[in-house]
């Protein structure tokens, strides 16, 4: 057994990983790499950390924020990608791994899958509805162009606007329509012509190219900058087989910008006959309208019976309504005055007073001021008042004659 020998150098950890750093950064300076995404992680730094797999071994991915913010995609755990970067060593941990710097999917350019992920995340917020979409006005007075002032596009527009309404009030906002620079003018455009008054229509667009040349109308912000503006907003970018997220956000999608400055533009001479031909309509149906009502307002005329006929009427139902009523009144009170006199009959034939026609006398007592029923309820020389028909006595009882049963 081979014993240590205290003359050999000794490394410490720190030494031999940043050797076997060296080695590698040395011998492996740049590399590209095909394999699967796993393990994604994006923390709080920007930096973007995953593990790259093939179907027996796997290695550490870093790219820095610094290179990633140029991914023209989103990485994905799951996604087939190629890779460039050098190998280094994370001395911490003394693992080795891949710092790269380009990314590109496998089986799918970048540019075009940046495309279909940007589409499906606004579609799903909403962005691409439908029901948000306004109608361009039909006649618009002021339009707005965001364009390049020196392409193609721009002259195209504006000698078909011309020819279609000469005297159209339209606004041009310079900007650039491709490279880094173009959406962060394209948004400051839609943004400062949303604070022009009485803008009616803006026209985003510029013409064809390559899906890089035409990337700028791809891009997130401009999405939303049309999406929030308050202005009706046409997309015209490209050709016609050409679709950009600006397309999908707009509120109209022209097939190119010449096909825009057409859509938004009716021709005048056009406009001029339709409204001579609707007004010929107008005067036609006007006609047989009044024809009708003057028809309809002589049937009328005949049919009216004079104002007079009608008051003379009126003035004789009144007449017959008042004598049928005096006649009711008069009846009512025959009727009341002989039912009052069968009650006074039947009343006066109830009255003690009837009693005393007939010959009898009512007797009280004039202390008491009762009713004498029976011989019991005086004694002699009691005073009682004796009423009869015509008045009353008073008198004193000087004898009593009780009757015998």
């Amino acid at each position: 057994m081979e014993m240590f020998d205290q003359k050999k150098p000794v490394l410490t950890v720190s030494q031999l990983t940043s050797m076997v750093k060296g080695v590698l950064e040395e011998n492996f300076a740049l590399v590209w790499v095909e394999g699967e995404v796993s393990n994604l992680r994006t923390p709080s730094s920007g930096h973007t950390y995953f593990t790259l797999k093939d179907e027996k071994s796997q290695i550490k991915v870093v790219m820095f924020r610094g290179r990633g913010s140029f991914l023209r995609f989103r990485l994905e755990d799951g996604l087939h990608i190629i890779l460039r970067g050098n190998i280094t060593v994370y001395e911490t941990r003394g693992e080795y791994q891949i710092l790269a710097d380009y990314i590109e999917p496998v089986g799918a350019g970048a540019l075009q899958l940046a495309f279909e992920q940007l589409k499906e995340r606004l579609a799903k917020e909403g962005l691409f509805d439908k029901v948000r979409k306004r109608p361009i006005p039909p006649v618009p007075k002021k339009v707005g162009i965001i364009t390049s002032p020196t392409g193609a596009a721009i002259r195209d527009m504006l000698h078909i606007m011309d020819r279609r309404f000469a005297n159209l009030h339209i606004m041009i906002y310079p900007v650039r329509v491709q490279g880094v620079e173009a959406p962060p003018e394209i948004i400051q455009a839609i943004r400062e012509m949303n604070g022009i008054p009485d803008l009616d229509v803006i026209i985003v667009g510029r013409g064809g190219g390559s899906i890089e040349d035409l990337w700028a109308f791809n891009d997130e912000g401009v999405a939303r900058a049309i999406y929030n503006s308050m202005v009706p907003v046409i997309s015209a970018v490209g050709h016609e087989t050409d679709f950009t997220i600006a397309d999908f956000v707009a509120d109209l999608r022209a097939p190119t910008p010449s096909a825009a400055a057409e859509l938004v533009v009716q021709n005048k001479v056009e406009i001029e006959e339709r409204l001579k031909t609707l007004y010929k309509r107008l005067c036609h149906i006007s006609k047989g309208r009044l024809i009708l009502l003057n028809s309809h307002l002589r049937n009328m005329e005949g049919r009216l019976r004079s104002p007079i006929d009608k008051v003379r009427q009126l003035s004789q139902r009144l007449d017959d309504m008042t004598i049928r009523l005096s006649l009711s009144i008069r009846q009512k009170l025959e009727f009341s005055k002989k039912k009052l006199d069968r009650n006074m009959s039947l009343l006066n034939s109830l009255s003690p007073l009837a009693i005393l026609q007939r010959g009898y006398s009512i007797t009280t007592s004039l202390s008491t001021g009762a009713v004498v029923k029976e011989i019991a309820e005086v004694k002699l020389g009691d005073r009682v008042a004796v009423r009869v028909t015509d008045g009353e006595m008073e008198c004193i009882v000087e004898r009593l004659h009780p009757t015998t049963s």
